[in-house]
């Protein structure tokens, strides 16, 4: 048993135990200490994936490839500037506790393993992982009425996806007699048919996962649970986890059902459209711009879903590249969200943004370049990803995906572009407080990824090409 394959997640892991007990046994506020050390974890974990060799390890349910290394320091990456963007704020809001740093690192481990299953158990063991602490921190904000609402919705529907996981993964054990990804890809290429029992089973892991990535008709939860939570946990929702089930959907969907793609591929294609039409149509109307951003991740995730239906080495590296320009994109606009104070009260309206181009210019520089990169105007990062998947969609003759796609980037630029209307042309409000170090470093490093990436994209393109090859052998 390789068990060394799986450092990354024992170091964390083992982090995140000594981290607890550290964070417990001082009786002074310990939550600054314990979010620095967490975020070296994090790092450390990052550098180990970056070394870490490929192969698989216990009784194969781990598999290690790089695959998983692109989609693990992704979701590293986002778990790290989602604490990053939480210390100032937790301390501002009288909710600093330790706890926070230790269930988001926690989490990151479910992720990780996510990510690295090669068994619906071990996928199953992940899942879980990550939505046991996603259930605390969504309500980590006790006081609030809002925050306890969020948490609730969000335990009781991820309760009910599990439930559909589970019961999925049972029927295509029955049917196909094992739960290993690289058996279930042998057994389901040598049946001359697909028995039903399969397909239905695929159909509720799809459902199941499609509620974490909030893909329609499973994204009901998202905006309640968006507004509800504290912010930099809405930032850390947004995106980490996201990568982490997209990444999951594309490993199980490309490899152990790969044979059974005429069966799956419509209900991608559907989950993709519904995602598109709704993200762009139900912001138009939204003043709380966490509502907003909720129902813009709903429809850029319909983007990511497209290169999933179309599939192949082109569609998949659109997916990767998707998200994690996403990533970027996403933590930009939240790190601009958390800087939204006024008199050390927070705020969350559109209307809070008027003449914030006169009061705070670089600010509202960055907030300009990521909603131009959301809408996909050019040359920013943004028009690049939904490139990377429109491209693979026409080629392949998915042309209703790909008109749906282009025309719902048009509506969405609507409330994009209203965003920063109202930053530089509506009448000045008050300034915002100062904003701490961490929050412009990461205002900075994503705003200029998302500016420049047109330059350097290279690096990251042979990336995704690499992690594609080894997922589709």
């Amino acid at each position: 048993m390789n068990w060394t394959l799986a450092l990354p997640e024992i170091t964390l892991a083992l982090c995140g135990l000594a981290i607890l007990v550290g964070g417990v046994l001082p009786k002074r506020d310990t939550s600054f200490a314990v979010s620095i050390a967490t975020l070296g974890a994090l790092l450390l974990a990052a550098a180990l994936v970056l070394v870490q060799k490929e192969g698989t390890a216990f009784g194969g349910q781990y598999i290690a490839d790089s695959f998983s290394s692109f989609m693990k320091v992704l979701c590293l990456l986002g778990a790290a500037m989602g604490l990053v963007l939480s210390m100032d704020f937790f301390q501002k809001q009288g909710l600093s506790r330790f706890e926070f740093p230790v269930l988001l690192l926690f989490a990151t481990v479910g992720m990780m393993v996510m990510i690295s299953a090669n068994d619906l158990m071990s996928l199953y063991m992940g899942l879980e992982l990550l939505s046991l602490p996603l259930y605390v921190i969504a309500a980590i904000d006790r006081d609030n009425s809002r925050a306890a609402e969020a948490g609730l919705k969000y335990f009781v529907l991820g309760a009910l996806a599990s439930g559909l996981l589970l019961y999925g993964a049972s029927l295509v054990y029955g049917f196909a007699g094992t739960t290993n990804f690289d058996r279930l890809a042998d057994a389901l290429s040598a049946q001359q048919g697909v028995s039903a029992g399969v397909v239905v089973g695929i159909v509720f892991i799809i459902a199941a996962l499609s509620f974490k990535i909030s893909a329609v008709p499973f994204h009901m939860w998202t905006p309640d649970v968006y507004e509800g939570a504290p912010t930099p946990v809405t930032a850390f929702f947004a995106s980490a986890p996201k990568i982490a089930a997209v990444a999951l959907l594309v490993r199980v969907l490309a490899g152990p059902f790969g044979e059974t793609v005429a069966q799956w591929q419509q209900v991608i294609v559907l989950a993709s459209l519904g995602s598109m039409v709704l993200g762009a149509l139900a912001a138009i109307g939204q003043r709380n711009i966490k509502r907003l951003m909720a129902y813009s991740s709903i429809g850029h995730i319909g983007f990511a879903l497209m290169g999933l239906a179309v599939g192949g080495e082109s569609g998949l590296r659109g997916v990767l590249l998707y998200m994690a320009i996403y990533l970027f994109m996403n933590m930009g606009a939240f790190a601009v969200l958390i800087s939204m104070r006024r008199d050390g009260q927070a705020v969350e309206g559109v209307d809070d943004l008027a003449g914030l181009g006169r009061t705070d210019p670089a600010m509202a520089l960055a907030m300009a370049v990521f909603m131009f990169s959301m809408a996909g105007v050019p040359p920013l990062a943004g028009f690049f990803s939904k490139l990377y998947v429109l491209l693979p969609a026409i080629e392949k003759g998915f042309w209703v995906l790909a008109l749906v796609g282009v025309l719902s980037s048009v509506v969405s630029a609507y409330y994009y572009l209203r965003i920063i209307k109202v930053m530089y042309f509506d009448p000045a409000l008050p300034g915002f407080d100062a904003r701490p170090v961490g929050l412009s470093v990461v205002l900075a490093g994503t705003g200029l990824f998302t500016t420049f990436f047109f330059l350097f994209p290279a690096p990251l393109l042979a990336a995704a090409r690499h992690a594609v090859a080894s997922i589709l052998g």
